[in-house]
C-alpha cells in the first residue's frame, strides 16, 4: 500500500486541488441519470420494474413491501433488534431537542412572530439491496416523525431477500410505507409518484452517484436535503493522540468506499510516522482490505506534517470535513477556531462510528465542502417556517412614511396608497 508523509506546506496545486475539489463523479452520469429519471415519470411501475430487472438483477413483484418491515422486527435476532432501539433512542432524543417553538412578540405596536410546520410527504433514500444499513434509515426517519410529518416512505434498492435488519430499522423508525426500488429510478420514483409510489415534497439520505445524479436532477420539483459524494475524514491530532485511534478511524472511513477521503493531519513528524505504520497495519487486518487500500491511496487521501497546530487548523477549515475528528489535548481550543465542518467529534474516545450509528447524531452529512454552506441532516429539513404579523393603527401611521416613501421609490404607487387608504377619512 502506497501511503507516505506529506508536508502540508509543500503540497503542488494538484495536490491542494485533489484534496480541496473532491469530486462526487455526479457530472459522468448526469446524461444517463437524466434518461432514466424522465422515462420514470414517464411510465411510471413499468420502468421501475424493468430497472430493477437491469440494474439490481431482481424481478420486482410488489414495489410497496411496508408489511414485510413490521414481519422483519419479529424474525431478526434479539441482540440486533436490541441494538436498533437503543441507537434509535438516542437518536430520536437528540433529535428532540432540535424541534423549533413557535413565537410571537410585541414591537411597538407591530406584533411578529414565526411558526412552524411539519412538511406532508417526505421521501428517504436507504441504500441497500442484500447489504444492511439500518443506521441510515434511522438517521433519515426519526428526524422526520420527530418533526411530525406524516407521511414518511422508504425507498432501498430490491433484493431477493431483502435485508430484514434493514427492514426492521424501517418499522422501528416508524416509516409509513417501504418501496422495494432503488437508484435514480427510486428518487425519480418518490418526486414524481407512480402508480404505487406516492410522490413526496422532499427526498433525503444518502446514496451513490446515479442517486446523487438524480437529486440534482429532481431538485426544483421536489426540495432535497443535499448533494453529497464519497465519505470523508478529517483527524486533526497533535503529539498527544494516539496514533492506534487515529489510524482506526481512517481505516473505518476508508472501508467504506475505494473513493473516500481519509486524512489526518498533525504537527508532530513523529505521529505522522507512527500513523502511517498503523494504519498499514491495521487495514490488512480488516475484511474490506482492497476498498480500504483502494481508498487510502487516491489522491485525495494521506498523512499530511504541518508546520504548526495553526497551518493544521487553517487547513482543517478550508477542507470543511464531513467527519472532523480533534484528538489534541486542547481539542475544545482547536474547535473554536475551525467553523466548517459537517460533524466534529472531540477526544480520543470519541470515534466516528458512534455518530455513524448510535450516539444520537445524525450521520447524514454534507461532502464536498459542503459544510462551508449548509449542516447536516435534521429537523430543521423537514419544517417550513411562516412568519405572522399584526399592527394596531398607531403602529402603522408611524411606519406610514417610511412605507409609501419607499413604495414611490420603487414606482410602485397601490403600495404606497394601500396605506394611505387607511387614514384617509
Amino acid at each position: 500500500m502506497n501511503i507516505e508523509v506529506r508536508e502540508l506546506a509543500g503540497l503542488g496545486p494538484d495536490a491542494r486541488r485533489a484534496f480541496f475539489e473532491r469530486d462526487a463523479g455526479v457530472a459522468e452520469v448526469r446524461s444517463d441519470v437524466r434518461d432514466i429519471v424522465e422515462r420514470v415519470h414517464r411510465e411510471g411501475d413499468v420502468a421501475l420494474r424493468e430497472y430493477s430487472r437491469e440494474f439490481d438483477g431482481v424481478e420486482v413483484g410488489n414495489i410497496d413491501v411496508s408489511d414485510a418491515a413490521e414481519r422483519a422486527y419479529d424474525e431478526i435476532d434479539d441482540d440486533v433488534r436490541e441494538a436498533i432501539e437503543t441507537a434509535a433512542a438516542n437518536i430520536r432524543e437528540f433529535h428532540e431537542r432540535q424541534v423549533p417553538e413557535d413565537w410571537r412578540e410585541d414591537f411597538d405596536g407591530r406584533e411578529l412572530g414565526r411558526r412552524y410546520r411539519p412538511l406532508d410527504r417526505v421521501g428517504v433514500y436507504a441504500p441497500g439491496g442484500t447489504a444492511a444499513y439500518p443506521s441510515s434509515v434511522l438517521m433519515g426517519v426519526i428526524p422526520a416523525k420527530v418533526a411530525g410529518v406524516e407521511h414518511v416512505a422508504v425507498a432501498t434498492p430490491p433484493a431477493d431477500p431483502m435485508n430484514p435488519v434493514t427492514l426492521a430499522a424501517m418499522h422501528v423508525a416508524g416509516a409509513d410505507a417501504v418501496y422495494s426500488v432503488g437508484g435514480a429510478q427510486g428518487i425519480a420514483a418518490l418526486a414524481y409518484g407512480t402508480e404505487t409510489v406516492k410522490a413526496v415534497q422532499k427526498i433525503v439520505g444518502p446514496g451513490n452517484k446515479w442517486v446523487t445524479a438524480a437529486k440534482a436532477e429532481v431538485r426544483g420539483d421536489v426540495d432535497i436535503d443535499f448533494l453529497a459524494g464519497p465519505s470523508e475524514i478529517l483527524v486533526v491530532a497533535d503529539e498527544t493522540a494516539d496514533p492506534r485511534f487515529v489510524a482506526a478511524d481512517l481505516v473505518a472511513q476508508a472501508e467504506h468506499d475505494p473513493n473516500a477521503s481519509v486524512v489526518a493531519v498533525t504537527d508532530d513528524a513523529d505521529l505522522a510516522d507512527a500513523i502511517v505504520a498503523e494504519v498499514e497495519r491495521q487495514a490488512a487486518e480488516r475484511e474490506r482490505t482492497e476498498t480500504i487500500e483502494a481508498a487510502l491511496e487516491n489522491d485525495a487521501s494521506g498523512v499530511l506534517l504541518a508546520r504548526s497546530m495553526s497551518e493544521a487548523v487553517l487547513f482543517a477549515e478550508e477542507y470543511a470535513a464531513e467527519h472532523l475528528s480533534i484528538q489534541a489535548d486542547d481539542d475544545e481550543a482547536l474547535l473554536d477556531r475551525i467553523d466548517s465542518a459537517g460533524s466534529v467529534f472531540l477526544g480520543p474516545y470519541t470515534p466516528v462510528a458512534a455518530g455513524d450509528y448510535a450516539s444520537g447524531t445524525n450521520h447524514v452529512l454534507p461532502t464536498g465542502a459542503g459544510a462551508k454552506r449548509q449542516g447536516g441532516l435534521s429537523v430543521d429539513h423537514f419544517v417550513r417556517s411562516t412568519t405572522v404579523q399584526r399592527l394596531d393603527r398607531d403602529a402603522l401611521s408611524d411606519l406610514s412614511e417610511t412605507i409609501t416613501t419607499l413604495a414611490e421609490a420603487e414606482g410602485l404607487d397601490a403600495h404606497a396608497q394601500s396605506v394611505r387608504e387607511r387614514f384617509d377619512e
